[in-house]
């Protein structure tokens, strides 16, 4: 460990001394991700990524990021490039001796249940959630106490241009959730949620509104044990994910008990603080992944509170039209009456069960719904901001 940690301190100080001043390959730019000065990785025209990084000691290197496998030179630096990526944003680590570690010389991030570094691909032509010279709205930290599990929660909340000037108006909530080894963070940080509302705002295709993000309960991975307050581990029953003895939500699954947060504890708490309009036709529920399969519980229990709902890139947690929404979907001009707004999304390189073939379903039972499929993306943000983009217009509109 402590020879690796001296590798490390080579890597840090040596890529940023030493990599500045070379001869750059031609057509590339440093990532937007890098931090301030780092002139490595650098992406070029076929959004393939070139690193290079010092690190003499090390006997091997290589970069998750397209599994690509470094090359030490004579002079200690490690070099290589991937194969073109995908527009967007991209989690990736380096592996050290075997060890995976964050590029030192990248913003950090947190995903996949742990910090990891972050690749920003640009997409041509394509600038809706980039920082422009438009009027901008802020993105506050909102902590509160949960009266359900008599804890402190912690939310970002994003509040329009010009919501400290005008203190009259009050504006409609989106409660908009992260996926699976993601947190609070993730909407903020990788969707850049502010900068595409500013945008939208801007040119009159959004109506100003709040947008909450939570913690949703699912940044720990899959089979992650639950302690007690003692430390020791909670046994599962069989066939469930951890859960927390003891409180509300109780389910069969660990996420399960942020339904319980978010109806008890964080609405009321939102609209204590915030200048909301509290009705359901002016609330709106979204989440990407797992955050969708959330978003699908959490809508279906509670209609009274939410009467725009949409779902991004959730390959599993429709509930059927048969019992789905306490029987609703099987009413379809009942439903088509309460639900405002029902935005089924994907990425046209997932499965189809992602969203299409939700979207399908709900057609053929006569449910009103809005579906997008962002062509060319997977199960990435590409996919998430681009379903952020195209929710936020069409909601709270009148019609």
């Amino acid at each position: 460990m402590k020879s690796l940690l001296i590798i490390l301190l080579i890597v840090v100080i040596g890529t940023a001394v030493f990599a500045q001043g070379t001869d750059f390959p031609a057509g590339t730019k440093p990532a937007s991700t890098n931090i301030l000065g780092a002139e490595y990785p650098r992406v070029d025209s076929l959004r393939r990524v070139h690193f290079r990084l010092r690190a003499p000691e090390a006997t091997s290197i290589s970069v998750s990021l397209g599994n690509v496998a470094l090359t030490k030179g004579d002079d200690g630096f490690w070099t290589g490039i991937t194969g073109p990526q995908d527009p967007g944003f991209h989690y990736y680590t380096l592996k050290i001796n075997g060890v995976d570690v964050a590029d030192p010389m990248s913003e950090t991030f947190f995903g996949a249940s742990r910090v990891m570094s972050g690749m920003e691909i640009p997409e041509a032509g394509v600038d809706f959630y980039d920082i422009k010279n438009v009027p901008h709205g802020e993105v506050r930290s909102v902590y509160y106490w949960s009266k359900s599990f008599n804890e402190p929660r912690h939310a970002f909340v994003y509040t329009p241009p010009g919501y400290d000037k005008d203190t009259k108006t009050r504006y409609p909530v989106l409660y908009l959730q992260h996926g699976m080894g993601e947190d609070r963070r993730a909407w903020p940080n990788q969707g850049r949620t502010n900068f595409i509302l500013d945008n939208l705002i801007a040119v009159g295709k959004a109506k100003p509104m709040i947008i909450v993000m939570e913690d949703g309960g699912i940044a720990r991975a899959f089979g992650t044990p639950i302690r007690d307050k003692s430390g020791k581990i909670i046994p599962q029953p069989q066939g469930q994910g951890p859960r927390r003895p003891g409180g509300p939500g109780q389910g069969p699954n660990f996420w399960d008990e942020f339904t319980e947060t978010i109806i008890t504890d964080l609405i009321p708490t939102i609209d204590s603080q915030f200048r909301t309009l509290s009705n359901r036709e002016n609330r709106a529920i979204a989440g990407l992944s797992l955050g969708g399969t959330q978003t699908y519980q959490i809508s279906q229990a509670n209609l009274d509170k939410f009467a725009n709902i949409g779902v991004f890139s959730a390959p599993f947690g429709f509930p059927g039209v048969e019992n789905g929404y306490k029987g609703l979907l099987a009413k379809p001009d009942e439903f088509n009456k309460q639900v405002k707004v029902f935005f089924i999304s994907m990425g046209s390189k997932e499965g189809a069960n992602a969203g299409r073939a939700v979207h399908e379903t709900l057609d053929k039972a006569g449910i009103n719904n809005v579906y997008y499929e962002a062509p060319g993306t997977a199960h990435e943000f590409q996919t998430w901001r681009k379903s952020l983009y195209g929710f936020a217009q069409i909601l709270f509109q009148d019609k």
